[in-house]
């Protein structure tokens, strides 16, 4: 067989690879799902994918490598149209060496799980193939961005696939993500769920499992590119610096509420929530700000005074903790009344996760800029704005910074002046004792600004502090 009939099996057999099992492929569309190559190809620029171990056909995954907006990205999509997707000991082959490429390499690796399940088959060997995978993986994130794309099964062991990432997208009507399937979870319960709806997008993003979620596949792509050019290639080097929209913009205040002062902050356009259906007495984005990528803790003063419980303290911790691995700023926005008071029995849990979230920042060597708009009551002070929490604090006019607020503060010490001059008058008095102005003259803030150049004020901290995020 000469070179010419060579080249023509080749691509024969690329052509068959490539078409997979037409049945299959069917039941993949029919259940309004792509197929794991489509999957890739809308994800990458065009022309950019190199298939790995192409030929590894019954492995059931998809990897390789492409560009995404002109940056390295790794792909690791399970193929539902062969064995179901499953893992297996060549499947766990293949990943391990896209993994081993990607580690040495750098850049963001996406995962895109869709299985059935493990090759049974296989007995307990399969165990150790999850074993290995969810080994490295666990051993690349913090060093490499891990993005997961949950647009199909991912019940049992699977489920670490979104559990490991950074960022998990979980797409409406398609994906299903448990450690148990959902009749087990009937069955135990004694419950008549739906699978999608007891382990799909809205509630993986209610628990706080799922960052983002998307409406169809096409969607989650988008986001899956927008959350790449926010984070680095690898936690190694800095996210590039892109020209920001007006760096002299002043912002509007009042703002309608904190998630539209967090997008008059962010440079137009670039403001992506994580975790925006879980806990939203805080909020957590990245965005860019006068080009830089960062994140964006805001609390949420319209919630309950924003007051934090357990839950919104690990969203906070977690949004910290990313960008101290992918070395981003953090901006924190700080209207909060402290921490919210637990049910009975709750305690312990509140401590331990206002605990992880101080941890989070203390730990945090990237730049750190707090602005306090409203009240930072006792914990929300001390773990958002106080020192070697924030390398840069700003205050608004109407800032009101104590260890209470100013109406526990007049019960607690003016109780017997009530009567006499009333609730109001002392709490302006207390407002008065602990506003911005006295916290600044204590050293307690670095400057009262005025609230319109917000935005400008944290584009020059963020210059300052420029040099020191690049060298980490």
């Amino acid at each position: 067989m000469d070179l010419a009939e060579r080249m023509g099996k080749l691509a024969r057999q690329k052509e068959a690879l490539a078409a997979g099992d037409p049945a299959a492929v069917e039941r993949q569309r029919a259940a309004g799902r792509l197929t794991a190559r489509e999957r890739v190809q809308k994800l990458v620029d065009a022309g950019s994918f190199v298939e790995t171990d192409s030929f590894m056909a019954e492995a059931g995954c998809v990897t390789g490598y492409g560009l995404v907006n002109q940056r390295p990205v790794y792909v690791l999509a399970q193929d539902a149209t062969v064995r179901g997707g499953a893992m297996s000991q060549a499947q766990k082959r293949k990943m391990l060496k896209l993994l081993d490429l990607a580690q040495k390499g750098g850049g963001a690796v996406v995962l895109m799980p869709d299985s059935a399940g493990a090759l049974v088959t296989e007995g307990a060997a399969v165990l150790s193939a999850y074993a290995q995978v969810f080994a490295c993986l666990a051993r690349l994130k913090g060093e490499l961005p891990l993005i997961a794309v949950l647009a199909g099964s991912a019940i049992g062991s699977a489920a670490q696939f979104a559990l490991l990432a950074d960022v998990a997208i979980a797409v409406e009507g398609l994906c299903e993500v448990a450690p148990f399937p959902a009749s087990v979870q009937n069955a135990v319960q004694g419950t008549a769920v739906e699978g999608k709806k007891l382990n799909g997008a809205q509630a993986l993003a209610a628990k706080g499992v799922a960052a983002l979620t998307a409406k169809d596949e096409e969607e989650s792509l988008v986001l899956v590119r927008k959350v790449i050019d926010l984070l680095p290639c690898t936690a190694g080097e800095g996210t590039p610096l892109e020209e920001g929209d007006d760096l002299n913009r002043l912002i509007a205040v009042p703002a309608a509420d904190s998630k539209a002062l967090a997008a008059d902050i962010a440079d137009a356009g670039s403001l992506v929530e994580l975790y925006g259906a879980w806990k939203p007495s805080a909020r957590t984005y990245l965005a860019r700000v006068g080009g830089h990528a960062c994140g964006i803790v805001c609390c949420s003063p319209e919630e309950d005074g924003g007051r934090l419980d357990a839950w919104a303290c690990d969203k906070i911790a977690k949004l910290v903790t990313l960008c101290g691995d992918y070395n981003l700023p953090v901006i924190t926005l700080v209207d909060s009344q402290g921490l919210a008071v637990p049910a009975q029995g709750g305690e312990a849990w509140l401590m331990t996760a206002s605990a992880r979230m101080l941890s989070a920042y203390a730990n945090l060597w990237t730049p750190k800029l707090a602005v306090i708009t409203g009240n930072a009551v006792g914990a929300a002070y001390v773990n958002f704005a106080g020192r070697d929490m924030a390398d840069l604090c700003l205050a608004w006019p109407t800032a009101y910074i104590a260890p209470l607020t100013r109406e526990a503060a007049v019960q607690t010490f003016q109780a017997d002046r009530v009567a006499e001059e009333g609730r109001p008058a002392l709490e302006q008095e207390a407002f008065e004792e602990a506003d911005a102005f006295a916290a600044a003259a204590c050293g307690l803030v670095d400057d009262v600004i005025d609230p319109v150049q917000t935005r400008k004020h944290l584009i020059a901290g963020l210059e300052l502090l420029a040099d020191r995020a690049g060298s980490l």
